[in-house]
């Protein structure tokens, strides 16, 4: 590795780790800089943005966004309220569950913030400590994003391995990832189980609920959803929803047992990227036409605005990474092929390194994964390592984290006083390396 190079490795990483202190639109925006120098400064030749990963995202978040301005997402906020307060004595597993499927069915993890303050209304009513189940939910807010066949990690995965020659569809990526990830969680909530002391054994909670208003902070308010009335246009985008996740599935299963009823081009058939484009799409559409959802509240909403950072981030950071690694793939060949070669599953540790930089899962597949089909790592081995592009909960300065900290009105989820010391690092330590080891064992037998 020449020193060009490591100065050239070091502006990428300062870009990076800049973009992720400023957050939101900067780390896209700031990574255009990094670009900058690396094009105009050194003279490299520019890679290529990733515009098919980009539109899928776009027309899966404007449905997402659309479902949401309808009130659909408020029917399956209930519906997942409703079955928490039904087992409050299970919390510590049902709430990363929950959260879980939310992100699996909807394709970005923001949709949870409004069951994070249930989760720990029901913990602080059942006098379990509200950081065993408010923590490990966060996580699996996160972790069901490789779970979700519109999200952009998974989009992405198969639109470059396709690209490499390993052929597999969305469907194919989460028949690994959803057990794999579910075992992970599990793991991760039965490691919480007792963490931590109960709280009336712990002192310093006591202490809180000795000042009056203090003990009115914690109980006196009751977070819920129950009482939202869900109109008929909100139950039926939920349908509309549904449906269009029924049919990019049903065409994966078709063309997982060889058939096909796609229309074909120059005789192959139409990409499942352009289908999930088409299906998303046209599904917002008709939560407009058929469910009231006012377009202008949609763009207001959480789910698209966060949707919309996702897209600048990933456009920045891999038109950055890709201009890099396209430049000097011959020397990250010779660097790295003879411990890949030998230990396939290591590229694990480099995507989950990267993560802990990227706040975006989405962002790390795209930057990292044609890097790992250049190094001759088979699609199989990649496949099984998908669960380890989550890294960002290391550094607790993700929205989500950030927000169940803000959530616990017990205090027991905390970001510690030396960062790294926090309540999202055990489990999500846990949650990781059981996935990947669980993903890689799946595809290893499936391959």
């Amino acid at each position: 590795m020449t020193f060009t190079m490591i100065i050239q490795l070091l502006i990428v990483l300062l870009a990076l780790w800049v973009g992720s202190r400023f957050g939101s639109l900067a780390l896209g925006a700031i990574s255009g800089i990094g670009l900058a120098i690396l094009v105009f400064g050194f003279g490299l030749k520019p890679g290529t943005p990733p515009t098919d990963v980009i539109y899928i995202i776009i027309a899966a978040v404007t449905c997402a966004g659309m479902l949401q301005a309808s009130g659909g997402m408020d029917w399956m906020i209930q519906i997942a309220e409703r079955m928490l307060r039904k087992h409050p004595d299970r919390i510590t597993f049902l709430a990363p569950l929950t959260t879980f499927f939310l992100t699996v069915l909807v394709g970005t993890g923001h949709v949870v913030y409004t069951l994070m303050p249930i989760i720990c209304d029901i913990a602080l009513k059942k006098g379990i400590r509200p950081e065993r189940p408010c923590a490990v939910a966060s996580i699996a807010s996160q972790v069901g994003i490789t779970c979700s066949p519109i999200a952009a990690a998974v989009v992405a995965f198969a639109a470059i391995s396709s690209k490499n020659g390993f052929e597999v569809n969305n469907l194919q990526i989460i028949m690994i990832t959803i057990p794999a990830c579910i075992c992970g969680l599990m793991a991760a909530a039965a490691a919480s189980y007792r963490r931590g002391l109960d709280l009336d054994k712990d002192p310093q909670f006591q202490a809180k609920l000795q000042d009056p208003e203090q003990r009115k902070f914690i109980y006196g308010s009751n977070a819920t959803t129950l009482d939202k009335v869900i109109s008929p246009e909100a139950r039926r985008a939920v349908y509309v929803f549904l449906l269009a996740l029924g049919i990019i599935v049903m065409f994966s299963l078709v063309q997982i047992f060889g058939g096909n009823l796609l229309p074909e081009f120059d005789g192959k058939p139409m990409a499942m990227n352009l289908v999930i484009q088409i299906v998303m799409i046209s599904a917002a559409a008709l939560m407009i036409i058929c469910c009231k959802a006012q377009p202008k509240k949609a763009v207001a909403g959480a789910v698209w605005q966060s949707g919309m950072v996702a897209v600048v981030a990933i456009y920045g950071i891999a038109w950055m990474a890709d201009t890099y690694f396209g430049n000097y793939m011959t020397e990250m060949e010779q660097m790295l092929t003879g411990l890949v070669s030998a230990y396939p599953w290591t590229i694990a540790i480099a995507f989950f390194l990267v993560s802990v930089l990227i706040n975006s899962q989405g962002a790390v597949v795209v930057a990292m994964l044609p890097l790992a089909y250049q190094l001759g790592i088979e699609g199989w081995v990649l496949l099984g390592v998908l669960p380890s592009v989550y890294g960002y909960f290391f550094i607790p300065n993700y929205p989500s984290d950030i927000a169940t900290v803000n959530f616990d009105r017990s205090g027991t989820t905390v970001i510690g006083k030396y960062l790294l010391n926090h309540s999202f690092m055990m489990p999500g330590l846990i949650c990781v390396v059981t996935s990947t080891i669980v993903a890689y064992l799946l595809s290893m037998l499936t391959h």
